[in-house]
């Protein structure tokens, strides 16, 4: 099991390519994407208008909010296009021993 202040969120095998996958870590609405090898963790609600981003679309290190279209690096939260203006918050994520795993709260949100 995962450690170093991480909360279990998922196996790593029930990731998909580039689709994103809404799982919940300490009560924190997160959105999981597997790109190749790495998992990203991204709060799953889009800074513009509240809506579910793992209902998004992924491409490369980006995912598109369904409702208005704002992108965001799912690297950094910065949003990429309008309406959105503010970041959404990311989470340090790693795959243990085939778990993914995620630091979230606000001292870790980045």
């Amino acid at each position: 099991m995962p450690g170093s202040g991480c909360t279990y969120v998922c196996e790593f095998d029930v990731l998909k390519e580039s689709l994103p996958r809404r799982f919940e870590a300490d009560g924190v609405p997160v959105s999981l994407v597997r790109t190749e090898q790495q998992v990203f963790a991204i709060r799953d609600a889009c800074s513009h208008s509240a809506v579910s981003l793992s209902e998004g679309e992924v491409d490369g290190y980006t995912v598109e909010c369904w409702l208005h279209a704002s992108r965001f690096d799912l690297r950094t939260g910065d949003p990429l296009d309008p309406p959105a203006t503010r970041p959404v918050p990311v989470y340090p994520a790693q795959i243990e021993d085939g778990c993914v795993c995620a630091r979230v709260g606000p001292r870790s949100e980045r």
